[in-house]
């Protein structure tokens, strides 16, 4: 079997990912994580915060399967999906709509005519209050601590004091701090898997859009933007005693460049 093998390097406001296309499969059980580990560092590799697998599978359109930075096999990432789906529409797997499954189960998804793309996440019926914010899952696990000023705030120092506590140490969390007004929000992501801050993370902008509707939003549908490092996202929902469904993520997703490597060089 060649060692060659092409890549694709796409990004969602400035979430960037390595995306290769596996249709057999093949390629998921020939990549270790110390491979993936070596592709996505920032200095030696190709640098990404995460890697992705496009296959072939019954009953829907795609398969994504989503490794993080550090070469493990993660939950589901929001831009990581809306690029998934830019990458099977150019290669011409889909049309302008898409039915795949991750990690979470099923989503749909669109391409809009402005060549944005937009993903159905999962259902939120509930949130969780933590002394120091907000708890609830995406997709992804993420934590919500609102702060006055994002720009002025330690990420690192105060997702630390969370994500490294005795309560998260073991299986990780996402830490957002999210500057909220009743119209928009800003906000700063630390990624489990990363362990570092990344320009925007998808599931993260859906659950602090989601912290957000709790508090402005009445019942109904609803909206809201929410500006990343990395650039501006939409989430939209329909909101009742249900808690929160019809969620939909929206934004660019754009390949940078493509390229190929040999896998025992990586190494």
């Amino acid at each position: 079997m060649p060692s060659d093998l092409t890549f694709y390097k796409y990004h969602g406001t400035g979430n960037d990912f390595i995306l290769i296309e596996d249709g057999d499969a093949s390629w998921e059980f020939r990549l270790s994580r110390q491979h993936i580990a070596a592709l996505c560092a920032r200095h030696t590799g190709i640098g990404a915060d995460g890697l992705m697998l496009l296959q072939r599978t019954g009953g829907y359109d795609f398969r994504m399967v989503y490794y993080n930075a550090d070469g493990g096999e993660s939950s589901f990432c929001g831009n990581g999906s809306r690029c998934l789906v830019a990458f099977a529409y150019a290669l011409g797997w889909i049309g302008d709509s898409a039915w795949f499954v991750a990690s979470d189960g099923d989503h749909e998804a669109k391409v809009l005519p402005d060549g944005r793309v937009s993903v159905h996440m999962k259902s939120i019926p509930e949130m969780t209050a933590h002394e120091k914010g907000l708890i609830l899952d995406s997709g992804s696990p993420h934590f919500i601590r609102e702060v006055a000023c994002v720009d002025r705030e330690d990420l690192i120092g105060k997702a630390h004091e969370i994500r490294y506590s005795e309560e998260f140490r073991d299986e990780g969390i996402n830490v957002n701090l999210v500057e909220m007004s009743p119209t928009g929000i800003s906000m700063r992501t630390y990624e489990r898997g990363v362990e570092g801050e990344t320009l925007s993370c998808g599931t993260g902008v859906t659950a602090a859009a989601i912290a957000w509707a709790a508090r402005f939003s009445a019942n109904g549908p609803g909206h809201v933007e929410v500006n990343t490092r990395g650039g501006q996202l939409d989430v939209q929902w329909e909101k009742g005693t249900y808690g929160f469904r019809d969620i939909w993520l929206t934004g660019p997703a754009r390949q940078v460049y493509t390229g190929r490597f040999k896998l025992d060089q990586i190494l």
